[in-house]
């Protein structure tokens, strides 16, 4: 229910798309996931706070309350952030039939937020993918063509890439791109 999915989606496939599989490592990417996570999700927990949390532990509501109130904000994210073409498959596949967005049950949203959240998180590494996929190919090519067949590409590709990544300041324009995919 939360934009974790994507993220880490994007880095680790990132990660593969530049020819270094173990580096970052995957403690790091989960934890730059979680902190990315927690960024994009502010208004969503900060909403949740107010409407739920501190009314619950101000015992002005009971556990029932919180978990109505509490959902409230997450299913709001969710629907902001799921593509319709998505909410329509699943709907279909429960055979329900709703008046508005409102009255979709979670056991719906859930699965096709996901659903969703992957399929844009492939959109975006085919996109980031492509750059890397060209220099390999370059590469290999002049490889092949100057008769060096003994010398793999990648050990002349990866620093290109690494190379390329940096001159285009490839992290502000990832975790900026990443973040700005989401509707708050």
């Amino acid at each position: 229910m939360t934009s974790f999915t994507r993220i880490v989606i994007v880095l680790a496939l990132l990660r593969q798309a530049m020819g270094t599989p173990t580096t970052p490592p995957a403690i790091v990417i989960v934890t730059l996931s979680l902190m990315l996570t927690g960024f994009v999700m502010r208004p969503t927990l900060e909403e949740f706070n107010r409407v739920a949390l501190q009314p619950y532990l101000a015992k002005e509501i009971n556990e029932v309350e919180f978990l109505q109130r509490g959902i409230e904000p997450f299913k709001e994210f969710m629907l902001k952030n799921t593509r319709k073409r998505e909410l329509k498959f699943f709907l279909e596949l429960a055979g329900l039939k709703v008046n508005s967005p409102r009255e979709i049950p979670l056991t719906v949203l859930i699965p096709a937020f996901l659903v969703s959240e992957l399929t844009v998180a492939f959109q975006i590494v085919f996109v980031v993918y492509l750059p890397f996929l060209l220099i390999d190919i370059v590469v290999a090519s002049i490889l092949m063509s100057l008769g060096m067949m003994m010398l793999p590409p990648v050990m002349v590709s990866l620093p290109i890439k690494i190379l390329l990544f940096i001159v285009v300041d490839g992290w502000e324009l990832l975790i900026g791109s990443l973040v700005k995919s989401y509707n708050f």
